[in-house]
């Protein structure tokens, strides 16, 4: 079995769980290759873009929090390998393998006992060279004014019918994938992963009767901003740019899917539960 492995660094605390499962990989006979900002040990291959790992690879291990799982979505792409996120991190919704659990999750999938959960992407349409080539985003887009600059009017098209136009600090358009993140923060509502919609989360608007609307994952949205600013932040995931306003946005569904591992007893609502603290009382 051929297995990547990835990470962004993380604390020294970590490096042990790591060589441990670099020895279960070993012994178990896989082909190992490494990120080049993961390992120092020139043993194994590396790969430091989406060209070098593509046909090297059956499961990526993500090694990091959430961030570092989305970032894994550069280097896997449309090749269709599976990710496990193992959690490095804070909250972990995405890395959902805890430290103590990851040697048996690494030996589950070296057994095959495992199943691939695909995510739907957002694709920005036609703006491949400034996010280069990585115009995709498996959380979500996000238009944001600039720091300091006064509230942006964003117009958002469904289907070439208007939507609204929200007088805003900012926009955000998520995936069920990412409606526990970003957009859950600015008051959206939680989509099952196998959900197919996405969600349009207003930041901070100005009209208090402006509410999340939840749509299709069929339709095409297109986004236009104006106001007094000339330019604002437009985002995909963590990858941010400088825009003028000038710019129309259009945003679909991507034509493929991010997959994820998903192991035997690992279930999303349960994970909702934990990791937001439902039914607990934790009043004292």
């Amino acid at each position: 079995m051929k297995i990547a492995l990835y990470g962004r660094g993380f604390s020294p605390e970590y490096e042990g769980l790591v060589k441990e499962v670099l020895r279960v990989l070993k012994n178990a006979g896989a082909e190992i290759v490494a990120y080049s900002g993961l390992l120092d040990d020139k043993e194994y291959q590396t790969f430091n873009s989406y060209e070098q790992l593509k046909g090297k690879a059956d499961v990526l291990f993500s090694f990091g929090g959430d961030g570092t799982m989305l970032d894994s979505v550069e280097f896997v792409r449309d090749s269709g390998v599976p990710v496990l996120g193992i959690n490095m991190g804070r909250l972990g919704f995405l890395s959902s393998v805890s430290s103590a659990e990851t040697i048996d999750a690494v030996k589950m999938i070296l057994n095959g006992n495992y199943e691939v959960e695909k995510r739907s992407l957002l694709e920005l349409v036609g703006e491949g060279e400034r996010f280069k080539g990585i115009n995709y985003a498996l959380n979500e887009l996000s238009v944001m004014r600039k720091d300091g600059s006064s509230l942006i009017v964003i117009q958002v098209f469904v289907d070439d019918k208007l939507l609204n136009a929200y007088w805003a600090d900012g926009l955000i358009l998520a995936t069920p994938t990412g409606s526990t993140a970003y957009s859950l923060s600015a008051g959206g509502p939680i989509l099952a992963p196998d959900n197919d919609s996405f969600v349009i989360t207003p930041i901070s608007a100005h009209n208090l009767s402006v509410r999340p609307v939840v749509i299709s994952d069929k339709s095409v949205v297109k986004i236009k901003v104006d106001g007094r600013c000339d330019a604002y932040d437009l985002s995909l995931d963590s990858r941010t740019k400088l825009v003028n306003k000038s710019l129309e946005l259009q945003i679909k569904k991507a034509d493929f899917s991010f997959n994820m591992v998903k192991l035997p007893g690992k279930d999303f609502f349960e994970a909702i539960r934990k990791k937001l603290l439902w039914g607990n009382d934790v009043r004292n």
